[in-house]
């Protein structure tokens, strides 16, 4: 415990760096298959996932949250775990195959039956590597697990490119999606170096599964509701039209999957360890919270301000009917960074009941909004799916932390700074471009307006806000580990 702090910074620094670098491959990769296979091929791949993705939810039960959330494990349930996780995935992978019939049936497009197959052999790639990879979170391991996640990525990346260049069209989005988890488990067995041993009964395994079991059950309700629209489109509009969507999304939620991953991961961990000291764990939640809003409000207003122009220049002009789409899409960026949090306080304090209630709410109230935009389309699912959520938040902010140490002025307190400052940024952006970049290239307005947007928010930030001293502390202490971690490595 003496050391959390600096193994938090720590692993912040490199889950930050790593996220960093995905984000890079993850941008560069879609570029290029953008333009190497047509919307038609997405939509075909995105249809199956909508379905992979719920029965992925389950792929390990909530074992790993359990494990790490755990003050002590032992290795026999560690274990035991491990093979609960093998049964899972393989019972997982089996029907989903079983199911290959009647996806086929469900979108009336026969080339899913070999798609659905070949991607269910992907959970048990995954159920072999769970409990791995939650004892490096334990360890707070956090260099090697952004490590794996590059390599696995980088990996699965040019797998799916070469086979794109090849032709084989959709099959190359399916092998990559194969590849990424079975390059990320041997990857965790190389590093952990843990060998399970037989399973065993007995172990006190009940509290945990209970845990899991819930967080399973809330992951499935949160994800059905922000994912069933994918499956309505694709029902009801074909694959063209969830193309775009799916890839409009995509993009959008990028910078929201890697800035909760980046933050998430090291503060579930942190909070989890310092569960029963109110004063550290409102401390840690707070600097976590106001880090993910501060990258998180400069990413929403890029994406609202510049959506034809990031559109043009990550996908191509076969995509422009995405820009839309996309920006209408924009504000559930700032509205995730805002409520995800919140499950990172929640889960560590084991207070999975309320989560669960939360979602509960949430889905009718989302699920119920893009059911009133589908038959306008694609754009008017992405215009009520905001709506909704916006009109969400602050009761999910609210309720999320009734009773925690965590108060709605500390919410508000953090929020106001950067979010004064993304404002006045994106009046100076917005203005630069319309009165200059008219005439412009999509490139070069969008490097306009960005070149505008970044330096003002963080001038604003900064100095007319006072958060330099903040972020300067939060740097220099990430430097001051890095280089430790460094010197520790030459004298070996």
């Amino acid at each position: 415990m003496k050391d959390l702090k600096e193994r938090v910074i720590r692993g912040g620094f490199a889950k930050v760096c790593a996220q960093a670098a995905n984000f890079a491959l993850r941008i560069g990769s879609l570029m290029v298959l953008a333009r190497l296979l047509d919307p038609k091929d997405f939509g075909l791949v995105g249809m199956v996932t909508a379905f992979t993705g719920v029965l992925g939810l389950f792929r390990d039960f909530g074992l790993s949250a359990a494990s790490v959330q755990r003050v002590e494990v032992t290795d026999e349930q560690i274990s035991t775990l491990f093979w609960v996780n093998i049964l899972v995935g393989v019972v997982l992978g089996l029907l989903l195959a079983f199911m290959a019939p009647v996806v086929v049936a469900f979108y009336h497009e026969p080339h899913l039956l070999w798609v659905t197959i070949a991607l269910s052999t992907a959970f048990i790639f995954n159920a072999a590597g769970v409990q791995h990879s939650a004892l490096l979170q334990r360890q707070m391991r956090f260099t090697a697990l952004a490590t794996i996640d590059i390599i696995s990525l980088v990996a699965s990346t040019s797998i799916g490119i070469a086979m794109a260049v090849a032709g084989f069209g959709y099959w190359a989005l399916v092998t990559a999606a194969i590849s990424a988890p079975l390059v990320t488990t041997f990857c965790l067995w190389l590093t952990s170096g843990w060998i399970p041993r037989k399973p065993r009964t007995g172990v006190g395994l009940h509290s945990m599964m209970r845990f899991g079991g819930t967080l399973t059950l809330n992951s499935v309700v949160v994800y059905v509701a922000y994912n069933l629209e994918k499956v309505l489109l694709g029902r009801f509009w074909g694959a063209d039209a969830i193309g775009l969507y799916g890839r409009a999304y995509q993009l959008i939620n990028l910078p929201t999957d890697n800035i909760n991953s980046a933050v998430g991961e090291v503060a579930f961990s942190a909070l989890s360890r310092v569960q029963n000291d109110p004063v550290r764990l409102r401390n840690y939640f707070l600097k976590g919270y106001s880090l993910v809003l501060a990258m998180t409000i400069p990413v929403t207003i890029a994406s609202a301000l510049f959506a034809p122009d990031l559109i043009f220049v990550l996908l191509g002009p076969k995509w422009k009917e995405a820009a839309e789409i996309f920006r209408l899409l924009s504000p559930t960026i700032l509205i995730f960074a805002l409520i995800n949090p919140i499950g990172w306080l929640l889960f560590s304090l084991g207070m999975l009941g309320r989560s669960l209630k939360v979602a509960l709410v949430l889905a009718p109230v989302v699920i119920g909004g893009y059911l009133l935009g589908l038959p306008y389309g694609p754009k008017g699912v992405a215009l009520c799916y905001s709506l909704a959520m916006t009109l969400w938040v602050v009761p999910h902010i609210a309720w999320g932390l009734h009773g925690t140490v965590i108060s709605l002025r500390d919410i508000a307190l953090a929020v106001g700074r950067p979010l004064v400052s993304g404002v006045i940024a994106a009046a100076l952006a917005f203005g630069a471009q319309f009165v200059l970049g008219q005439s412009l290239s999509h490139l070069l307005r969008l490097m306009l307006g960005v070149s505008v947007l970044l330096p003002v928010y963080v001038g604003m930030l900064f100095y007319v806000m006072g958060q330099k001293a903040v972020y300067v502390t939060l740097f220099r202490g990430m430097r001051k580990r890095s280089l430790i971690d460094q010197n520790a490595l030459a004298s070996l």
